[in-house]
């Protein structure tokens, strides 16, 4: 069983309600309008993926190489390792590590430009 969803959001220090793994939100990619499924259960690269979008780049999968790094423009996510590879002041400003973010409400990603 995988360890449980740890939250975060674009403000770090609020308290975000549980989800059920099964939830299934909505996810819009900024600029270009895509939007996809976003089950609680996968990461917002994996849902993304799952829905036949390549936007974004990746390379290690578990939040250490930030080559998918975005910014959360609305919205909430959670993370199931302690520490994703970002920065305190990253994410204040909302960036997320996609490769292991998971939705925990509708969410807009602003990818890098």
């Amino acid at each position: 069983m995988p360890p449980p969803l740890r939250p975060t959001s674009s403000a770090p220090h609020q308290a975000i309600p549980a989800c059920p793994s099964e939830a299934v939100f909505h996810a819009a990619i900024q600029p270009g309008g895509a939007v996809f499924d976003a089950p609680a259960s996968l990461s917002l690269l994996q849902a993304a993926e799952q829905a036949g979008l390549s936007l974004l780049d990746s390379s290690c999968r578990n939040g250490t190489c930030r080559t998918c790094i975005c910014q959360l423009v609305s919205g909430q996510v959670r993370y199931r390792i302690e520490w994703p590879g970002l920065s305190l002041d990253e994410k204040h400003e909302g960036y997320i590590l996609p490769c292991v973010a998971h939705a925990a409400s509708d969410v807009v990603i602003k990818l890098p430009s």
